[in-house]
Order: C-alpha cells, then structure tokens, then sequence
C-alpha cells in the first residue's frame, strides 16, 4: 500500500505558516523518523510513539493508552525487517498515519486500528488474531482499510480500490478517516518515485481524495492534500505563488495590528474571545492572486476568532458591524446553514481606516475543532448502534452521522457497470458541492431525500423507489402537478406518480434531466436493454387523437342581445350555477366566462362590450374535463363507457401523445343535470390509471 512512499520531508515548504505561527495548532509534519523499538518497561510505551501518545492525551486526558502500546508491539513486530524505499522501517509509515489521526483527535479505537492498518495485508498477522487482542470494534476497522485480495487490475486498478474503501467507509467512516490520513502521508514522501508515477498519483488525490476529505469536514488534511498536489501537477504556478508568499514575509503584515484591534472591541464589549491570524495555504493564495490580481499585506491571511457559545457568534459580529466598516456582500452564515460537511462558521469582512480589507471567520471552540477534523471529531459514532457488525458481517451498521452524498454513492456504485463508469461518475459527484434535502409524500410515510443541488424530479423518482422508478410518469411538488424534468429546491415536498404497467420505462430524453448517478446509470441501463423501446421514446409526437360530436354552441347559456351566437369559454368551462359573465367578441359572438376567470379581466381591459348572459331554466349543462392518467391499453375506451354510464354524452374529446408515460385526455361534455358534475368526476377519477380529472 504505502512500502513505495519514501523521503518523509519531501515538500516541507508547502505549509511556511506552520512555522511563522505561533500558537498550538494541528501540527501535521513533525513526525520524522521514529524510532525502532528499544527497551522499554511493562507499564510504559515505547520511546517510538511517544508523540502519538502526547497527541492523544492533549484531546482525551483519561484515555487508556494500554491498547495502543499492544497495538505497536504487534505493528512493529510484524513489519520488523520490511523496508521503505527511502531505506526507513516500515513501522515509520503506520506511526505516521497514527499521528496524523492523533493530531486531529481521533479516539483510542481508532488509533489502535490505524497502527495495525497494513498487518493483515503486508504480514502473516490474521483478522482473527486482530479480534482476540483487541476486540471486535478493531477488528472491523482494520479489516475495512485492509485490501482482501490481491488482484492485478491493471488501468482499474485504482477504481476497484476506491470502489471497496466506499463499500467499506459506508459500514464505518472511521474507516475513511484512516485511509485519508494513508495517502497524505504517502503524498508527503514521493520524493523517490518517478515524475510520472507522482503525477498519476497526484491526480487521484486531487480528483477523489480531495473532495472526499472536503465532504467529510476534514480540513486540515484537505488544505496539506491540496498543496502536495498543487507543487507536483503545476510546479510553476506552485514556484511563483511560494515566491509571492516569501516576498510577503519579507514586508509589514497588517492583520497583527487588526487582530488587536479585534481583541480590544471585544474586550470593550465584554466577549470573551481568542483571537488570530490564519495565514492562507498555497492553494489559497494562488486563488485569490487569479480572482483579485494583485494581493495586498491582508490578503494573505484571514482573522479567526474562536469564543465559548453559539449566541457569542453572533454578538461578535455585532461588535465587528458597528466598530468597523463591513463589507456586506463577504457575509455568510453557515451557523443557521451549516454545509453538507459539518462545516459551522460565520464569514464577514471589514474595511479598515488604513484601507486595508480584513476577512473574518467566527465560530465556537467546538465548531472550529470540527472545521478542523471534521468527521474525526465525532468520536465513535456507533458507539449504541445496532446491529452488531462483528457478529453478523452482512448486516449494515446505523450511522447517525452518515451524510446523504455518502448514502448516494454506496447505492449507485453497486450499478456502475465497470471500472471506467463508475470512475467517471464518482468524479462528477464528488464536483457537487451542494445538496439540498426534499419531503418525500408518498400517500403512506413522509420522509426526506438528500440530493445534489439542480436535481430533478426524475433524481427523486430513482433515490426512493429504485428501478421502479423506471414507470414514474409525474410528480405534485408542493401539491402542484409538474413534469419529472422539474428542477428541485431545498424543502420541496415531492408526490412521484407510478405507472401501474410494470413494462413501462424511461425516455431517452430523462438522460438530460438526470443529475445523480444511480439516475444516469439506472436509466442507460435500462434503454441499453430495451432499445427498441428507446427509438419508440425519442420518435416524433403525434398529433392530438380527436373525436368530435354534432353538438356546439353554449348549452344552456342565454345572452341579452337577440340573435348572438353565445359560446361557453373554454378556459373556464362554465355550468350552472356557476356566476358568469359575457363579452362581445368578432363575428358579432358572445363568449361566455365563468366571474373569476382571468379572461375577464383581460376582456375589461382591452374594452371588450360586457353582455349581461343568465342560464336557462332547464338542468343541463355543457363542461370541458381534463382527465391526467398513466398510458395503458383500452385507457381512451375506459374512460369514455365510464362516461356513457353516469348518462353524459360526449361532444368532443381529444387525447394527447403520451408525455413521460403520461397521458391527457380532454373532454367536451354534454350533462342532463349541472347537479350531476361531482358524481361524473368521481367516476372519471375511479378508472384505472386515471390520477386526476378536473374542469378546464
């Protein structure tokens, strides 16, 4: 896994603020080369790992170190005689990625796992002697990082490990934790390797290990991640962007004496509150430099001021808005909001008297340890979880902390056809980098769906029902009848309509409304399968199916103006005893409308005549019905002998081309009785497939 990694201060320049600051912060670099085991008494740790055990103490002051002491023994023991390419001791690599967790204040479980995380893989070390010498808990750590087979992929080879790290991360995100930790280490030693061999290496990271350590929360391996690819893959921009920060060292820093100023407001206003400066990474500077050109002395670094309760936030940004002169548009609070990644913190900035523009993050001291470590920080989320994964392997583990993206991508790599797909998938979903969460109302439970910003009905229709989303044919956002093409907004609540034809399936044209992979993937798969299916769904719509009657005019509607021809509007479809209106219109007609249709206004407005109109004294009437129904066979014949039966006659009716397994048929009905209306609709709404029949 890592026995290639090699020279361990490759790149120490990528973090220069590291050692410009000074205060205690997440140190990640000062491991060098540890010691190989030497003599050591029963009752304390080897000299080797000590650092890990300062680091751990520093976050958990009572934890039992015991088991970590074991644990070495076992790790060192095993990797004696196996070597790095550098010529270090494997056991360098494993101590490294432990205090790298230790740092970020990983629990004692974690660590424990994170030392033996290549024994089984790289010794004769077993997953059973793993579980009788440190439980089961450990056991399923080490054996989720652990790679079961050796198989030579050749080009897949990276996808298929990724591939099991998501199976795995989905039963432990622990598991996640250790693996990131794994390749910065191995980031920070490819000194040795070849320019090539760097490169390909550097762009997985920046493609998948990057995003992921951002969608977990975990910051600071984020930020070293970002700079260690930064000077492989664009080592000019790298050299010119660490040449400006140097030049800046060089000059009069202005955020010290706006951080004082700071702390004096705040010390006036009686919030207590640490405040620093946090010099910006490369990364950052370099993106900065392209968007504002070029940077002044406070552009290289931002303020953060950390104090005790949510309310303090707040009351520091009031004190900031009325001493200085804020910049509104840098505002952003991610408290009432927090991101997708756990992420909480206010963002503001201010203008200075001297000119200068200082950005400001605020945030509790538990806020910024999760900014910082992110899912590390949750401890043991499965601490009360239910069922036991040691005892029955097969069963997935309750996560509470599980985020929706990670829900996602465990469901849809199971579909990703090969290697090559669900590489490309995986990399497009990890691009998003904004969900929003819909209200499922499926008649039966109510629920919520977590999706990337911009999906659509059709994302939803396949998150919930699977492949069955394949008969989806409509969804009520909001209560409201809209297409599966429709683009979703947080907190929507989406009704999905199914076909209850099980051979229906989706429209090419669906491809272009997908956002999510198990959408794309369900939907290729399926017109992959079916491609007669898939012409018949992209081929030109017909022409409105219409069957007209002898009868017309406006039923049982009488205008005051002798000899005019009096038609019922079609847009309100007016039946007694509905309140009505009549305007003249050309041909000398007089068009009728029910009072609060928006026609009559328009009519007002444009001067029409108003003709007074009054229903005749006999019962029947004339109305205009749109049927939206599921497309099924005999559907047309169905519905109109449900008509016949209730006594109506059918002046005209049209039925349009099926649209997304949808159909809508309208119809033009002659009623003996106005009274009998309800009883005709009920009956309409009662054939099968039939989801919605309402007045024009």
């Amino acid at each position: 896994m890592s026995a290639e990694a090699t020279n361990p201060e490759a790149h120490p320049e990528a973090r220069p603020e590291l050692r410009r600051r000074g205060r205690t912060r997440l140190d990640l670099r000062r491991l060098g080369r540890a010691a190989l085991l030497g003599p050591t008494s029963r009752d304390r740790l080897p000299d080797a790992i000590g650092h890990v055990a300062e680091a751990h103490r520093a976050h958990h002051p009572d934890a039992d170190l015991s088991i970590l002491r074991r644990a070495y023994l076992l790790a060192e023991t095993s990797h004696r005689g196996q070597m790095r390419k550098s010529g270090e001791p494997y056991i360098t690599h494993p101590l490294a990625v432990t205090l790298i967790l230790a740092e970020l204040g990983a629990e004692t479980t974690t660590l424990t796992a994170s030392l033996l995380h290549d024994t089984v893989e790289d010794t004769d070390v077993t997953l059973e002697q793993v579980r009788a010498e440190f439980g089961d808990e450990v056991c399923f750590i080490v054996d989720g990082v652990t790679k079961v087979e050796k198989i030579d992929y050749g080009a897949a080879a990276e996808p298929e490990t990724f591939r099991k790290m998501l199976v795995a991360t989905g039963n432990d995100v622990r598991v996640m934790s250790i693996k990131l930790a794994d390749r910065l280490h191995n980031m920070r030693t490819l000194g040795v390797m070849r320019p090539e061999k760097q490169a390909r290496i550097a762009k997985v990271t920046r493609d998948v290990l990057i995003p992921l350590a951002e969608r977990l929360g975990v910051q600071a391996l984020k930020t070293e991640l970002e700079d260690l690819v930064f000077a492989i893959l664009h080592p000019e921009e790298y050299e010119s962007t660490r040449a400006l920060i140097a030049a800046h060292a060089g000059e009069r820093d202005p955020l010290p004496a706006i951080a004082d100023s700071v702390r004096g407001v705040l010390r006036d206003a009686g919030i207590a509150a640490e405040v620093e400066v946090r010099p910006r990474h490369f990364v950052s500077v370099h993106r900065i430099s392209r968007t504002r050109g070029e940077l002044r002395g406070s552009d290289f670094g931002r303020i953060l001021v950390l104090v005790g309760e949510n309310a303090d936030c707040y009351a520091v940004l009031g004190e900031l808005h009325t001493c200085f002169t804020p910049v509104v548009s840098e505002f952003k609070d991610f408290i009432a909001t927090p991101k997708f990644n756990l992420y909480q913190s206010l963002h503001t900035a201010f203008a200075t008297p001297e000119g200068f523009v200082a950005e400001v993050i605020v945030r509790t001291r538990q806020m910024h340890r999760v900014a910082e470590a992110g899912v590390v920080a949750l401890g043991n989320p499965y601490a009360t979880a239910t069922p036991d994964p040691a005892t029955d392997p097969d069963e997935e583990r309750v996560d509470p902390t599980r985020p929706g993206w990670l829900s996602r991508l465990l469901d849809w790599q199971q579909s990703a056809p090969d290697p090559d797909t669900f590489w490309t998938v995986l990399r497009a979903e990890l691009a998003q980098d904004r969900e929003i969460t819909v209200f499922r109302d499926d008649g039966s439970a109510t629920g919520t769906i977590s999706l990337p910003a911009g999906a659509s009905c059709i994302d939803a229709a396949y998150a919930q029902h699977g492949e069955a989303a394949h008969g989806c044919i409509g969804a009520r956002v909001n209560g409201r009848l809209t297409s599966l093409s429709s683009a979703l907004s947080d907190g929507d609540t989406v009704q999905l309509l199914l076909a209850q034809d099980a051979s229906s399936g989706p429209a090419a044209e669906w491809l272009d409304h997908a956002r999510t992979p198990a959408a794309r993937i369900a939907i290729s798969s399926w017109l992959e399968s079916h491609p007669d299916r898939a012409m018949a769904t992209t081929s030109a719509a017909r022409a409105p199916l219409s069957v007209v009657g002898a009868r017309g005019g406006g039923g049982n509607a009488v205008a005051d103006l002798p000899d005019a021809t009096v038609r019922l509007a079609g847009c309100c479809t007016p039946v007694p005893p509905d309140a009505v209106a009549g305007f003249l219109v050309r041909g000398g007609a007089v068009t009728v409308h029910r009072i609060h249709c928006a026609s009559v206004a328009q009519m007002r407005a444009v001067g029409r005549t108003s003709v007074a109109v009054h229903w005749r004294a006999t019962a029947d009437c004339r109305v205009t019905l749109r049927a939206e129904s599921f497309g099924r066979p005999h559907l047309l014949a169905d519905l109109t002998e449900a008509i016949a039966r209730e006594g109506v006659e059918v002046v005209s009716a049209t039925v349009e081309p099926p649209v997304e397994q949808r159909v809508r048929h309208s119809y033009t009905l002659q009623l003996p009785d106005a009274a009998g209306l309800p009883a005709l609709m009920r009956a309409m709404r009662d054939v099968p497939g039939v989801y919605d029949v309402s007045r024009v």
